[in-house]
């Protein structure tokens, strides 16, 4: 039995704006990583920068990796904790990697697209972009962690 995510019924469709806002702290993340990877390509070249179709492929393939392994575990990337993000199937189930491969694909087209798919979000009733549309997914934003106040009088989060 696959697990599902708690707190559904305190959630509701993420906006552009949020989306954005996750968007430019990943972009800013995975430019750090290419230029780990890209480091690393030119020192296993002896000092050459080589911008082959393996090198490219690779950067293709990290990028992925990095979307894939966030999404399918926990439905959020670094940028999308941040902003409160989460995405899940439409019952609230983590993605698997078939709709992450889909989600990723479609991604690159709505930017392809000059963000088209993205600003898809302002016309869809539902705030869908075109990936989530293409991976039967949705972005949702979760309410912030309530403060209580334990036994021992300290706050904590929930």
């Amino acid at each position: 039995m696959s697990r599902r995510f708690t707190d559904l019924d305190n959630t509701w469709p993420a906006g552009l704006g949020r989306r954005l806002g996750a968007m430019i702290y990943d972009a800013l993340l995975l430019l750090a990583i290419w230029m780990l990877v890209g480091f690393i390509g030119v020192a296993l070249n002896g000092g050459e920068a080589n911008e082959s179709s393996w090198f490219r492929g690779g950067l293709f393939l990290v990028t992925f990796g990095f979307f894939a392994y966030f999404w399918m575990h926990g439905g959020m990337t670094l940028g999308m904790q941040a902003w409160r993000l989460r995405v899940q199937t439409v019952d609230g189930q983590p993605i698997g990697i078939g709709q992450s491969v889909a989600r990723f694909l479609v991604a690159g087209l709505s930017f392809m697209a000059c963000g088209l798919g993205y600003w898809w979000i302002l016309f869809d009733g539902e705030k869908r972009s075109w990936p989530d549309l293409a991976s039967g997914t949705r972005v949702v934003v979760l309410p912030k962690r309530r403060k209580r106040r334990a036994a021992t009088g300290k706050n904590v989060c929930d």
